[in-house]
């Protein structure tokens, strides 16, 4: 039986392994993905899954939703990633980087819906996380307040590319061709 982490204590990745459940390991600091998020939750990352699904098809970029393990490390040695995270969903356009248990490296695009448990984490840790392994794009959906704060890499450090709204249709900073009309993403709440 796996242990079970103290949040107070620094893990590393040979832990994580013996815990039981979805967990994630953020700069030494395990993380429980555990309970369900809300229907709300998952109904926006459904549709966004979606259209993200759509919108790659053909073009060598592979869409995943949580749970889905991305294994970062700074040194590249993914025998003993730094950080494992779940994004909600992760966009994956090298596919070399794609593991029988997951994706090793930065993915291009990671979308986190922001749920009361996590809406700390997901602004500050995995902001921080997913800039220092060069995420080139992260999405930070808030479903209370209907809105999509995209944001890009420049020169190492994310900058806000825009808000979108309900009633806006929400354009990648990386990718110019994907448009998300969100009135359904938002149509649950």
């Amino acid at each position: 039986m796996g242990n079970i982490p103290d949040s107070n204590k620094i893990y590393t990745y040979a832990d994580w392994k013996t815990w039981e459940g979805r967990w994630e390991l953020i700069n030494g600091k395990a993380y429980n993905m555990t309970p369900a998020p809300s229907s709300e939750h998952q109904f926006a990352v459904g549709e966004l899954y979606f259209a993200l699904r759509h919108f790659f098809q053909n073009k060598h970029c592979y869409v995943f939703i949580a749970p889905f393990d991305v294994f970062l490390s700074k040194n590249e040695t993914y025998e003993t990633p730094d950080d494992i995270v779940q994004p909600d969903i992760a966009v994956i356009c090298n596919k070399k980087q794609i593991v029988q248990k997951g994706c090793y490296g930065a993915p291009t695009l990671v979308v986190e819906v922001l749920s009361p448990s996590t809406a700390l984490k997901d602004y500050n840790e995995k902001f921080y996380t997913y800039q220092h392994y060069g995420i080139a794009e992260y999405w930070i959906v808030d479903t209370a307040n209907k809105m999509i704060h995209v944001y890009y890499l420049h020169e190492g450090t994310y900058q806000r590319h825009a808000t979108y709204g309900q009633q806006d249709t929400l354009h990648s900073a990386q990718f110019k061709d994907l448009a998300i009309p969100l009135t359904y993403v938002f149509e649950w709440g």
